[in-house]
C-alpha cells in the first residue's frame, strides 16, 4: 500500500521583466511586483534578484518555505531556496525566463509479509526522510476494521500506530506523526511500482552499459576501456537493484556513479530515481564551504585560512559575549570545527545547535552566531558544528562583496556545466552553507572530478592545486581527546577519524590495507568519495537517514569490496 502527498510553491512558470525609464516591473503566474532595480519581492511567494549581462538578466529565484506559502512539507523541500536563472532579452528593455521552483515529494509505503516464522509482519519504508514509523519491522494485531501495528523499543515500552480498515476501495487510514495528520493508504501493485524496489520487481537482470554522453562536460567512456571489469560492475548494480527495502536494515541507495581515469564510466539510479532527478546532499554541502574558499582565493578576493574571522565581519557588531578569545577565531576554525564557539550539534541545549540556530529569531544566522558565547580557545576542542561551516559562507560574503548564491553560481556551477540545483537559503535570503543543497549526483561527481585534476574541469580552473592539497591535507584528529568527551561519550557521537578543510579522510578499506581518500559525506548516505592512489572518483546518494551505520559502510563494502579490485592494473 501506499500514499504520497505533494507540496508545490505557488509561484512557477514564464517570469517577465521589463524596465520603463528607472522603474523596474516583473509578473510570473499571475502576480507582479515593482521596484526601482532588478530585485522584486512576491510576498510571502517567492522573489527574484538579478542583474543585466549583456543580453540576459541574470539571477536566481528565491522559492519561499512551506511554512510562508502553508504547505505543511515535511521533508528537507521545506526549506527556501535559491534557484539560479537566466532571462534572455525579448524585445526593448524585455526579459523572460523560466522558474521551475523544487517540488516537494512525501511518499510511504506499508508492505505487510510473513517472517520466518510465519507471522504477519508490517515495514513501513519512505524515500524522503526515512520516516518508517520509528521502527523497521512492526508486529499486526487485527480487530475487524481496526488494526493495530506495534513495535518493541527500550525500557519495554513500545511504539503503536492505530489504523482504520476502509473499504470500497480497499484503504487503510493511520495517523502518522512525521505529518502530524492522518495518512490514507491505498493498495498498488508492487511489481509495477517504480519506486518501491530499487529496480522494477521482476524485471531483466542488469546489465552493464556505458553511460550517456551529454551536452554537460563529462565525456563517457566504456568501463572496460579505462581497466575496470564490467561484470564485477554489473555485479554490484545487480545486489543493489535486487535489495529487499522490507529487510530489517535495507541500504535504501538511490544513485551510484564512478569516474576512473577522467572518464565517466558508470551511472545507476534507483527507486524511480533518475540523472535529471536533484537530490538533497545533506552535510556534503558543507564542504562548498571550503571550495567556494579556494575559487575566491583563486580569483583574488583578501581571504584565506588565516583571516581572522571577526575582524572580516565586524561590520555586523557589535557583537554579544564579548571575549578576547573570539578574536582569535580563523577561517580554519571554522572548516575543522574547532572555533571554540558555544555551538555543537550534538548537544541540543547548546545555543549554537543547528535546530536552535534555526528557531531563533534572527533572520541572520551569521550574526546569531557571532553573538554565540566562547566556550574553549580556539583550536583546542572539535565539536560537530554547522553553524561553524555557515559562518564561512558570511565570511566570503564580507571579502567579495557578493551574495552567496550568485558567487556560488559564478565561481562553481558555472565552470563545472551544472545543471539545474537549488542552494538553501536562510530567512534573509542569503546562502546557507551549513548541507542541504538540491543538485544531481552527476554534478557532484564533477566536484570531485575537479579536485583530482588539481582544481581543472574540462581546461577552466576552479581552485589552485595548492588548495586542492592544502584542503585536503590531514588538519585535525577526531578522538576523545579532542573532544574532551570520555570513551563512552565519543562513540555516541563520534567515529575517530581525521580531517581536512572540511574534507574527511576516512580511508578506503581494500582487502587487508585502508587506502588514502578524501570525501564529502551527508547524512542518509550522500558520499562523494575521492582516491587518487586509483584516479577514481565515486558518488553515492541514498535514503537511510539517521542509519549511519548503514550507509558509512558503503565506502568499503562497494568501492573497496568491488571498484577497485576490478580494476585490471
Amino acid at each position: 500500500m501506499v500514499v504520497e502527498r505533494t507540496y508545490a510553491p505557488l509561484l512557477r512558470g514564464e517570469l517577465v521583466v521589463t524596465r520603463q525609464g528607472g522603474v523596474w516591473r516583473a509578473s510570473i503566474g499571475g502576480q507582479s511586483a515593482e521596484a526601482s532595480s532588478p530585485a522584486f519581492s512576491f510576498g510571502n511567494h517567492g522573489a527574484f534578484r538579478g542583474r543585466v549581462e549583456r543580453n540576459t538578466l541574470r539571477g536566481v529565484w528565491i522559492q519561499p518555505t512551506s511554512d510562508a506559502e502553508e504547505r505543511d512539507d515535511p521533508t528537507a523541500t521545506s526549506q527556501s531556496f535559491a534557484q539560479p536563472i537566466v532571462l534572455r532579452r525579448d524585445g526593448a528593455n524585455r526579459w523572460r525566463g523560466t522558474v521551475t521552483p523544487l517540488d516537494g515529494r512525501f511518499r510511504v509505503y506499508l508492505r505487510v509479509f510473513r517472517n520466518e516464522q510465519g507471522a504477519y509482519i508490517a515495514a513501513f519504508r519512505n524515500h524522503e526522510i526515512n520516516s518508517n514509523g520509528r521502527a523497521s519491522h512492526f508486529r499486526i494485531a487485527v480487530d475487524s476494521d481496526a488494526i493495530t501495528f506495534s513495535a518493541p523499543v527500550a525500557n519495554g515500552e513500545e511504539i503503536v500506530h492505530e489504523a482504520t480498515r476502509l473499504r470500497d476501495p480497499d484503504r487503510l487510514r493511520i495517523f502518522w506523526p512525521d505529518v502530524g495528520s492522518e495518512l490514507e493508504f491505498v493498495r498498488v501493485d508492487a511489481a509495477q511500482d517504480p519506486i518501491y524496489s530499487p529496480r522494477r520487481i521482476g524485471g531483466a537482470p542488469y546489465v552493464y552499459q556505458r553511460p550517456a554522453q551529454l551536452d554537460d562536460g563529462w565525456r563517457t567512456a566504456t568501463a572496460r576501456s579505462v581497466g575496470l571489469d564490467e561484470s564485477a560492475l554489473a555485479g554490484m548494480v545487480q545486489r543493489i537493484a535486487s535489495g529487499d527495502p522490507s529487510a530489517r536494515r535495507p541500504s535504501l541507495i538511490h544513485s551510484v556513479l564512478v569516474a576512473h581515469r577522467g572518464r565517466l564510466v558508470l551511472e545507476e539510479y534507483f527507486h524511480g530515481y533518475t540523472r535529471e532527478t536533484p537530490h538533497d546532499i545533506r552535510s556534503v554541502g558543507k564542504t562548498f564551504a571550503s571550495i567556494l574558499l579556494g575559487a575566491a582565493m583563486e580569483r583574488g578576493a583578501p581571504i584565506s585560512p588565516e583571516t581572522r574571522v571577526y575582524d572580516l565581519m565586524a561590520g555586523l557588531g557589535p557583537f554579544a559575549n564579548p571575549d578576547p578569545r573570539r578574536e582569535r577565531i580563523t577561517i580554519a576554525h571554522l572548516l575543522t570545527h574547532t572555533a571554540g564557539l558555544a555551538c555543537n550539534d550534538n548537544d541540543e541545549s547548546s545555543p549554537g545547535n543547528e535546530g536552535v540556530l534555526w528557531r531563533q529569531d534572527d533572520p541572520n544566522l551569521w550574526r546569531y552566531t557571532l553573538n554565540l558565547p566562547q566556550a574553549h580557545e580556539p583550536g583546542e576542542r572539535y565539536a560537530y558544528c554547522s553553524a561553524n561551516l555557515n559562518l564561512v559562507g558570511g565570511a566570503l560574503n564580507a571579502a567579495t562583496g557578493e551574495s552567496l548564491p550568485e558567487l556560488f553560481d559564478r565561481v562553481i556551477a558555472r565552470p563545472l556545466q551544472f545543471g539545474p540545483y537549488y542552494w538553501n537559503v536562510m530567512p534573509n535570503g542569503e546562502g546557507y552553507l551549513g548541507g542541504g543543497a538540491f543538485m544531481r549526483p552527476r554534478d557532484l561527481l564533477k566536484v570531485g572530478q575537479t579536485y583530482l585534476n588539481g582544481g581543472v574541469w574540462n581546461g577552466r580552473r576552479v581552485v589552485s592545486r595548492d588548495w586542492v592539497e592544502r584542503s585536503t591535507s590531514p588538519r585535525i584528529t577526531i578522538s576523545p581527546e579532542t573532544t574532551g568527551l570520555s570513551e563512552e561519550e565519543f562513540s555516541n557521537f563520534y567515529g575517530r577519524g581525521v580531517d581536512g578543510y572540511a574534507w574527511h579522510r576516512n580511508g578506503v578499506r581494500v582487502g587487508d590495507r585502508v587506502v588514502e581518500s578524501y570525501e564529502a559525506n551527508g547524512n542518509g548516505g550522500q558520499l562523494l568519495v575521492v582516491v587518487p592512489e586509483y584516479d577514481l572518483v565515486v558518488v553515492f546518494t541514498g535514503a537511510n537517514y539517521m542509519q549511519g551505520g548503514i550507509w558509512t559502510r558503503w565506502r568499503d563494502d562497494y568501492i573497496g569490496g568491488v571498484i577497485i579490485p576490478a580494476m585490471s592494473d
